[in-house]
């Protein structure tokens, strides 16, 4: 991964980069901050950078025996560990998934925990990383670097780490063996064990700038206007949100038009409509997706707020959700935004315990008619 291929982030390459000249190298940096800011990007960049032989000013070389090796992920200096799924109570380590997870960075180092589980065939378990991992770890990293100056261990959610795991590698993260470096990307900090925290030196990434972003939207999925500018907005410095964004488009405008339809007939307190869209919820949806229109009726909710409010900057809403927005805004105000929100996260609950759809939809449609009113 060359720094060039990473959107956006410039001050904090320009802060790796100065790091590797300066000779101030911290043995254990924790790269943290939103999602789908390119931290794993950043630090795959980085690790290139260190051990390239002939680096340049502001990036690696690219074409040394190093840096091929590397954009492959197949350098014998460069280690991984991730979240895996183990089958049945079979031992299982992050060696036995590698070929996965080299396809899935080398297509592009910008994916969430839910892609990368969706590569495993198995439903079972939660992913994570397991007490064994920190065996391999140690013995891993107590032997001599292969080919460059740096061992690299470089470790994708370490807040997924099995507590144990966490606490035996503990000595080794704070007093490693010469020359070996742990990068750790993290997408939720507050979960790390302080211990780990503590041992480390953070890297904060922010979220990608607006023209770093209109140009990886660009780039990346062959958007044009009007599409890109609302894609560019809606996923607000997020590049992994706004993947999702362009492949639910589809969906969401389809949910979009459910969210009229009930809004419109609970305003208006037409029974029978509420009654068909019900049924149209129970009927015509899977679980999942019924959970999926209750989050976006969520968004949508909290969307009108603010702009009843008038923070229009804090808006992230597409052109047609705007210009119904405009009209309905005033009817989600103080007096009634909690008491909405209250009764679509419990029928998400309800939806999610399984409870009969059609009367769930029903009941929160009636709720809608009284909190619409206040």
């Amino acid at each position: 991964m060359l720094f060039k291929d990473v959107y956006g982030q410039d001050a904090v390459k320009q802060l790796l980069i100065s790091s590797v000249k300066e000779g101030r190298i911290s043995h254990a940096q924790l790269f943290c901050g939103p999602k789908g800011t390119g931290k794993l990007a950043l630090a795959l960049a980085y690790a290139q950078y260190i051990c390239c032989e002939n680096r340049g000013e502001n990036d690696s070389c690219g074409v040394c025996p190093s840096c091929v090796k590397y954009q492959k992920l197949i350098h014998p200096d460069l280690h991984f560990v991730f979240p895996i799924v183990k089958s049945d109570s079979k031992t299982a380590y992050c060696s036995d998934f590698m070929d996965q997870w080299r396809e899935l960075v080398t297509e592009s180092p910008y994916f969430d925990f839910d892609k990368w589980m969706s590569t495993f065939k198995s439903d079972k378990g939660q992913g994570m990383i397991y007490v064994t991992e920190s065996e391999v770890i140690i013995h891993k990293l107590s032997q001599k670097a292969y080919e460059s100056e740096y061992k690299v261990m470089i470790i994708w959610l370490p807040e997924r780490m099995n507590e144990v795991c966490a606490n035996k590698i503990l000595k080794i993260l704070e007093e490693p063996s010469g020359k070996t470096l742990f990068l750790l990307v993290t997408e939720d900090s507050e979960k790390l064990l302080s211990t780990i925290i503590s041992r480390t030196q953070r890297v904060l990434v922010p979220r990608i700038d607006e023209e770093s972003m209109r140009r990886a939207v660009s780039e990346r999925f062959c958007v044009q206007e009007p599409q890109l500018s609302d894609v560019v907005r809606i996923a607000n410095g997020d590049l992994i949100m706004a993947e999702s964004i362009i492949s639910s488009t589809d969906e969401d405008k389809e949910f979009f038009e459910l969210f009229c339809m009930v809004m419109r007939a609970a305003y208006a307190r037409k029974l029978f409509e509420i009654k068909a869209w019900a049924e149209t919820m129970a009927k015509g949806m899977n679980r999942k997706r019924q959970v999926s229109f209750l989050a976006y009726a969520q968004r949508m909710i909290r969307e009108n707020f603010i702009m009843n409010v008038q923070k229009e900057d804090l808006n992230y809403m597409t052109s047609y959700e705007n210009s119904f927005s405009v009209r309905f805004s005033p009817f989600v105000n103080e007096h009634n935004i909690w008491g909405l929100l209250s009764e679509l996260e419990l029928a998400e609950r309800h939806i999610e315990q399984n409870v009969q759809a059609k009367l769930v939809f029903f009941d929160l449609a009636l709720k809608l008619i009284m909190l619409l009113k206040k």
